[in-house]
């Protein structure tokens, strides 16, 4: 599928949300649609995670997708992960459910329309919501959903409600125009062999594409090694980053989080697929850190300040990250 170059592109709402978007010279956002998934027993007190076979549980589904017509081609098993179980069945509450799960699909090429993304997605939560799974006798259901962070219009009305009523500013109306993204991998984001930690000029060169920036914030997060799988061994794929983008403009942040939104990130000679979070910042980032003490604002750059450091490739880093943390084993 060929992909466009984010420097080429004058108007952000006309990028397709099925076309690749090269957003540096190595880094480029993936279209995609993920979907959430939940296996649930129908019966509650019936069963506990160590009774699960795994393997036989993504044959189920991928034989549930291909004989229901779901999709218009089998799906790669790949693209069906379920990434945790209940770390103690014996702790596991009534409620709770047994597996937690993703499912990707990668290959859009069977989207009628260009921007047929969320319809297509829509239709499939429908589709497979619910859904009951038959093994070895014992019956599970299915539960489908999708993240908030990949539901941009989801978002839009979030904050379109929010600056409705005043919030965060007296009574006057306002407009947000800030970015936080977080579970992107930090050495993506760092100068090549100077590094692993993020960097701020090479994240500002990169974000600098969507817009005029005001404010870069860029520090090293855990956020991620929430979701690891606690029991199966698999090493995290740490040291991530949070970045925290303020635009000078609405429209610059409006379209880039529409860009952003639905997609993932892959390094050019990377097998592994970032599924980062993204979301606006409704609580005053950038004005919050204005009210804190110097010593504890150092992340905090103006851009202004920035572009006139920017000639000495300084790397900032954030002080809110320990030195001392022992780095983890980056998995690709």
């Amino acid at each position: 599928m060929n992909r466009m170059k984010l420097e080429e592109q004058e108007d952000l709402t006309l990028i397709p949300l099925t076309t690749p978007l090269q957003i540096d010279k190595d880094l480029t956002l993936l279209p995609r649609i993920k979907l959430n998934l939940t296996i649930h027993p129908s019966n509650p007190s019936s069963l506990t995670s160590s009774s699960i076979d795994q393997f036989q549980l993504k044959n189920s589904l991928l034989t549930f997708l291909q004989t229901s017509k779901t999709l218009p081609f089998p799906l790669p098993e790949e693209d069906l992960i379920f990434k945790r179980f209940h770390k103690d069945p014996k702790k596991r509450k009534r409620d709770e459910p047994l597996v937690y799960g993703t499912l990707h699909i990668w290959n859009l090429t069977f989207l009628q329309s260009k921007n047929d993304v969320v319809e297509t997605r829509n239709r499939l939560v429908e589709k497979m919501n619910g859904i009951e799974m038959n093994l070895l006798g014992v019956k599970f259901r299915l539960e489908v959903s999708v993240s908030d962070c990949d539901d941009f219009e989801f978002m839009k009305k979030g904050w379109e409600e929010f600056y409705a009523f005043g919030n965060g500013n007296g009574n006057r109306k306002r407009e947000p125009d800030t970015i936080v993204i977080r579970g992107v991998p930090s050495r993506w984001f760092a100068e090549t062999r100077v590094s692993s930690k993020p960097s701020m000029l090479v994240t500002h060169t990169i974000f600098e594409k969507f817009g005029k920036i005001r404010n870069l914030n860029v520090a090293e997060d855990d956020y991620s090694a929430k979701d690891a799988n606690e029991d199966s061994g698999d090493l995290v794929s740490g040291l991530y980053c949070k970045i925290v983008v303020q635009f000078e403009k609405y429209k610059d942040f409006h379209d880039a989080l529409r860009v952003l939104c639905g997609r993932s990130l892959q390094k050019q000679g990377s097998r592994l697929k970032a599924d980062y979070e993204v979301t606006w910042d409704k609580d005053g980032f950038f004005r919050n850190s204005r009210n804190q003490p110097q010593e504890k604002n150092n992340a905090v750059i103006a851009a202004d300040h920035y572009r006139s450091e920017a000639p000495r490739r300084q790397v900032y880093n954030s002080r809110h990250s320990p030195d001392r943390v022992r780095p983890r084993r980056f998995k690709e």
